[in-house]
C-alpha cells in the first residue's frame, strides 16, 4: 500500500509566519502535560519561539484582514447557483466569531510575556545547560509540585492563546480546502508553473520515492526541484508523477 507525504510551503511572509504559529501551538499542545525536565524545556522553548514570533509586525491586523477577506468570499459564493446556503451561513457565523474574539483579547501571548516562570526559563534557553536545577531552581521546585496545580497553570498559558489558535485555524482550514489536488509530472526531477495569486503550495509525494521538494518562489511564479533523501546513493527519475494544489 502506497504512502503518500504532504509538504506545505508558503508563497508570501505572511503565510509563512502563520504556518509558524500553527506548528508551535501543535508542539504547546501535544506537550501540555508536563512531568519533568524534558517536558518542561520542550513546553518552554516552544512559548519562548512563540512569543518570538508574536514580537514580528502586526499579526492581529493581518489575521484580521484575512477574517474579513475570507468573509467577502464567502458573500460571492452565496450568490452562485447550487451553493448550500447553509453551509455558507455556518462558515460566516464562524468567522465572525473569531473575528470577536480576536478583536476583545488583550495584546496576542501576553499572559505568556508577563508570566515569572516563563520568563525566567526563556532567559536562559540561550546558554547551554542553563535550565539546570541550580541554574533555575524555580522550575526545578515548580516539577515537584502536584500534578495538578501544574496541569492548571498550563492550561491558563494556552487558554490564553485560544483567540489566536481558534482564528488561525479556521483561516489555514479554508485556504487548504480552497485547493484541489492535480496531477503532474516533473522532468528530471524539475516542475515550475504561475502561482495565481496563491499563498500556499501543497504537494504529496509517494513515501517510497524517496525524494522531497526543493520550492522557490512568491504568489505569481514558482519553482520545485525535486531531490533524494540520499543524496549519495539516490535518484531522480526522469519522469516524476505527483500531486499538486495551489490554495
Amino acid at each position: 500500500m502506497s504512502t503518500t507525504v504532504l509538504f506545505e510551503y508558503p508563497l508570501n511572509e505572511k503565510m509563512r509566519t502563520w504556518l509558524r504559529i500553527e506548528f508551535l501551538l501543535k508542539q504547546l499542545s501535544a506537550s501540555q502535560n508536563i512531568v519533568d525536565h524534558l517536558g518542561a524545556l520542550t513546553f518552554f522553548r516552544n512559548a519562548a519561539e512563540l512569543l518570538d514570533v508574536f514580537e514580528r509586525g502586526e499579526l492581529r491586523t493581518e489575521i484580521l484582514k484575512e477574517l474579513e477577506r475570507q468573509q467577502q468570499k464567502l458573500r460571492s459564493w452565496a450568490e452562485l447557483p447550487g451553493v448550500d446556503i447553509t453551509l455558507v451561513n455556518a462558515l460566516s457565523s464562524d468567522l465572525r466569531k473569531r473575528n470577536d474574539a480576536l478583536m476583545a483579547a488583550p495584546r496576542m501571548g501576553q499572559a505568556l510575556r508577563e508570566d515569572r516562570m516563563i520568563g525566567l526559563v526563556r532567559q536562559r534557553l540561550s546558554i547551554p545547560g542553563g535550565c539546570c536545577s541550580f541554574d533555575l531552581p524555580t522550575l526545578h521546585i515548580w516539577l515537584h509540585v502536584e500534578q495538578s496545580v501544574r496541569d492548571r497553570q498550563v492550561s491558563k498559558w494556552l487558554g490564553s492563546l485560544e483567540p489566536i489558535r481558534a482564528a488561525l485555524t479556521t483561516i489555514l482550514d479554508l485556504i487548504r480546502q480552497a485547493g484541489i489536488f492535480r496531477n503532474h509530472t516533473s522532468l528530471n526531477g524539475f516542475f515550475q508553473d504561475n502561482a495565481e495569486s496563491s499563498d500556499l503550495l501543497r504537494l504529496q509525494l509517494k513515501l517510497e520515492d524517496s525524494l522531497y521538494p526543493q520550492v522557490s518562489g512568491h504568489k505569481s511564479r514558482y519553482a520545485i526541484r525535486f531531490l533524494p533523501l540520499d543524496s549519495e546513493n539516490g535518484e531522480v527519475p526522469a519522469r516524476l508523477d505527483f500531486e499538486l494544489a495551489c490554495c
